[in-house]
C-alpha cells in the first residue's frame, strides 16, 4: 500500500512540474510595448525589438519589420534585404543580430508585417534564446530601435537581470537627429518584467 501512495505522489509531482518546464525563468516573462503611429513616405516605419547579453550580442530578436529583412523587388530584379538597399534601416539591430549571417528562414521566424494602422504594439520574451533554450542567469538588455526617417533613428534601452523582481524596467533613449520629422512614430515605450 505504501508503494501505491508513493507512486501517486510521484506522478502528481511530475504532472505539476511539466507546465513549468517550458516557461523559461520560473514563469517569468518580459513584455515590451509602445504606441505606433504610421508615418507617410519612404525611409520610415521600420523597427526591431530584441534582447542582448552583456557582450552586446543578440540573444533573441522578438520582432523586426518585414521590409528590413525582405526588402522589395524592383522591376525584374529579385528583392534585396531592406537593410542592404537602405543601410540606415535599423542599423543597430542589423549589427547586433548579425543579420547578414542569418538565412532567410531564420529571419522569417522573427519578421512581421509593418503595421498598417496606429495602435499599441506588444512583444513578449520568455527568457529563451534563438534556439529555444532558457538563457543563463545574468544581466540582459532590452532594445527597441526605430528608423524614424532615413538617418533619423531612435533606440530605447533598458537593463535588467534574470533575478530582477517584477515591475517596470527603466528605459533610456538616444535619438540620432532630434530635429527630424516623424519623431512620434513610436512613443510611450515600456518594458515590464512579469
Amino acid at each position: 500500500m505504501g508503494q501505491k501512495k508513493f507512486f501517486i505522489a510521484f506522478l502528481a509531482a511530475i504532472l505539476l512540474a511539466v507546465p513549468a518546464m517550458g516557461q523559461g525563468k520560473k514563469g517569468k516573462s518580459l513584455e515590451v510595448s509602445f504606441n505606433y503611429q504610421k508615418q507617410a513616405g519612404a525611409g520610415s516605419n521600420q523597427y526591431a525589438v530584441w534582447i542582448e547579453n552583456t557582450k552586446g550580442e543578440c540573444v533573441k530578436t522578438l520582432f523586426v519589420t518585414s521590409f528590413t529583412t525582405k526588402g522589395r523587388a524592383r522591376g525584374n530584379a529579385p528583392a534585396q534585404r531592406g537593410y542592404v538597399m537602405r543601410p540606415t534601416c535599423v542599423p543597430t539591430w542589423v549589427k547586433a543580430s548579425n543579420a547578414a549571417s542569418k538565412s532567410n528562414q531564420q529571419l522569417d521566424a522573427v519578421t512581421g508585417a509593418t503595421p498598417q494602422s496606429n495602435g499599441t504594439q506588444t512583444f513578449t520574451w520568455d527568457f529563451k534564446d534563438e534556439q529555444g533554450k532558457v538563457v543563463p542567469n545574468g544581466t540582459y538588455k532590452v532594445k527597441v530601435e526605430a528608423t524614424l526617417y532615413f538617418e533619423s533613428d531612435i533606440i530605447y534601452t533598458g537593463t535588467f537581470s534574470t533575478q530582477s523582481k517584477a515591475g517596470a524596467i527603466k528605459l533610456t533613449s538616444e535619438l540620432a537627429k532630434p530635429e527630424e520629422q516623424h519623431k512620434n512614430m513610436i512613443t510611450d515605450v515600456k518594458a515590464v518584467l512579469k
